[in-house]
């Protein structure tokens, strides 16, 4: 299984420091198969080592340059960061990343060779319309996008369980992931509101390879309920 913690716009730097240095004395625990990605803010970044893979939540694709505000490779490559999230909802929503954006990003990040965790999803407006709309709308996120790219994964969260506390039903979950392995054969995480509560139900549906959590790995111990269920 693959356990990927975004912290999205919470923690500082030392808190980040604390919670990693927890984290690590207790993943002796783990299973020795299982991979644990850590996506810090940026300005929490720093070459932090352990059992676990530090990833970048964003960045601009570019080496460096005249880009006020953003963030490329040459600044993560001072802390030996090459995993990378692209596509997020909260990206593509709320600053307005387009596909053809996204598109770029992950081809950019491609050539570097970063491990990219790419995700997609659809709003609760099309999931009402049924399964055949919401996966037409998820493979259109893959317009622009080599799905041929050995060092990437999916991470399918559905908008509408993103914060609010819902979580799409098991046969919502395995009907979405097993239409999309037909059409991406890549590992695939679910994420929307995965807890401990629903870890261990979630985690042994076919086709779930992992997830992708929010809220619930911004405190060590209720990420490691997930890492150690």
């Amino acid at each position: 299984m693959i356990y990927a913690a975004n912290f999205k716009t919470n923690h500082t730097r030392k808190s980040t420091e604390n919670y990693i240095e927890d984290l690590q004395r207790k993943l002796v625990d783990k299973n020795e198969e299982d991979r644990v990605f850590i996506f810090p803010p940026l300005t929490a970044l720093d070459a932090y080592e352990g059992d676990f893979i530090i990833g970048a939540q964003n960045a601009y694709p570019v080496e460096s340059g005249a880009y006020t505000g953003e963030v490329g490779v040459e600044q993560l490559a001072e802390f030996n960061i090459n995993t990378i999230l692209i596509g997020h909802s909260e990206r593509r929503d709320i600053l307005g990343e387009s596909q053809e954006a996204v598109a770029k990003k992950f081809a950019f990040f491609k050539e570097q060779g970063f491990e990219i965790i790419y995700c997609i999803g659809e709003s609760l407006e099309i999931r009402e319309q049924g399964l055949e709309a919401v996966i037409e709308h998820l493979v259109s996120q893959f317009e622009g996008i080599d799905t041929t790219y050995e060092n990437f994964m999916v991470a399918y969260e559905p908008i509408w369980a993103i914060g609010t506390g819902r979580t799409a039903s098991v046969e919502e979950i395995t009907m979405t992931h097993d239409a999309l392995k037909k059409v991406v054969d890549k590992p695939l995480l679910y994420g929307g509101s995965v807890k401990g509560a629903n870890i261990a139900q979630i985690a042994a549906i076919d086709n779930v390879d992992g997830v992708l959590v929010g809220g619930a790995s911004l405190k060590t111990e209720t990420f490691l309920e997930l890492v150690l269920h």
